[in-house]
Order: C-alpha cells, then structure tokens, then sequence
C-alpha cells in the first residue's frame, strides 16, 4: 500500500472507529436508561401498594382486612413478576400464570373498593380509590418499563459497523501476524454482551431485584 493510499486508509479506519464508539456508547445509555426506569417503577409500585394498605384503614373494618389481605396476595404476585428469569425452565409460562394472577387480582382489588366507595360517596373514600389507582397505575408503568428495549434496527446498525471497522482493520494489517489482532473483535463482543445483559431484564445477569417489594412484603407479613 503506497503512502498516499495509507494515509487515507488511516483516515477511514479512524473515523470508522470512532463512529462505533459512539453508536456503542449511545446504545449502552439506551440501555442504563430503561434499566433505570425499571428499578423506579419497581419503588414506584412498592410505594403505591403500601399507601393503599395504610389507607384500606379508612374503609369500614369488615372490608379494611379483606382488602389487605388481597394486597398481600398482590404484592407476592408482584415479587413473582420480577423474579422470573427465561434462563430457567418454564420461565415463559410462569410469566403467563402470573400475568393472569395479576389481572384477576387488580379486578377483585378494584371491584371491592368500588363496591365499599359507592355508598358512601365521601372524600376519604376517594383518597381510597385514588390509592387504587395509584397500584394498577404503576403495575401498567412497570410492565411498559420492561416491554421498552433497545431497538433491533440500533443492534444491526452496530453490527454492521463492527464487521466494517473489523474488516478494515484486518485488511490494513492483513500481512502482519499477531495476537493483537483479536483484540479489537474481543472488545467489541464484550461490549454488545453488556449492552445486551443489561438490555434483557428476564436474560441476563444483570436484572432488576425487588428489593423495595420484598422489603414491604417483609413488613406487611409481620402485621
């Protein structure tokens, strides 16, 4: 390769790099971003569960541990949801079975604080409907949290950048013999294996633990 033809090879290679560097870097904020989101509508959801228990005290005491003792059911759904991995077997049809306990339970939860609210149409019963709304609210948040991903299109636009940048790479040193060679395909697999760890909240190593749900389950079950 003559001089002139190595110069422009360099600068081809160099701005090559550098916009792989930044679509990687962009996708891995994608990624802490709706990793982020998720833990908040986690805390959100503990937060809204235990603010509805306290305030179930509001309703009539016949109704008030009926309605607590479906939050508790609830929560231990809820915990259930985040638990889930598809790395172990049946995980796909432990997360069906859940998504049914859920919805029928938000309707059990909703009806009976409807049915309590009615007669008496005042504005504590209000603050209990609210509250309600408040954990089917944030059951709704959650679950978009965990459906929102990186898209496919951003996975194979990094991808074909990476096979370019490792092409090129291996065509400007295709006659030199080294094992510094494989560091280049090593880096960037590392990277994509993050990105996508951090990206697959049932997947991977990296997940969202429901601390915050567990803390409440902890403190609910010792009433």
């Amino acid at each position: 390769m003559e001089h002139d033809e190595r110069e422009y090879f360099t600068i081809v290679l160099s701005a090559s790099l550098t916009l792989l560097g930044l679509i990687i870097g962009f996708t891995f904020s994608m990624a802490i971003t709706r990793y982020d989101l998720r833990k908040h509508y986690e805390e959100t959801e503990a937060n809204a569960i235990g603010t509805e228990f306290v305030r179930a005290d509001l309703l009539p005491v016949d109704e008030t541990p009926k309605i607590q003792d479906l939050l508790r059911r609830y929560l231990g759904v809820r915990v259930r949801f985040y638990e889930i991995s598809f790395m172990k077997p049946g995980g796909e049809e432990q997360l069906q079975k859940v998504n049914v306990d859920t919805e029928r339970l938000q309707t059990q939860l909703w009806h009976m604080v409807q049915n309590s609210s009615s007669p008496h149409g005042t504005a504590t019963m209000a603050l209990v409907a609210a509250g309600m709304n408040d954990v089917l609210n944030s059951q709704g948040y959650a679950q978009a949290a965990w459906w929102n991903r990186v898209p496919g299109a951003a996975w194979v636009l990094m991808g074909l950048i990476a096979v370019g940048c490792n092409f090129l790479m291996g065509f400007g040193v295709r006659r030199t013999q080294t094992p510094m060679l494989s560091l280049l395909p090593v880096l960037i697999a590392i990277s994509f294996f993050l990105i996508a760890d951090i990206d697959s909240p049932r997947g991977g190593v990296i997940r969202v633990r429901p601390d915050n749900l567990l803390s409440l389950a902890n403190n609910l079950n010792s009433r």
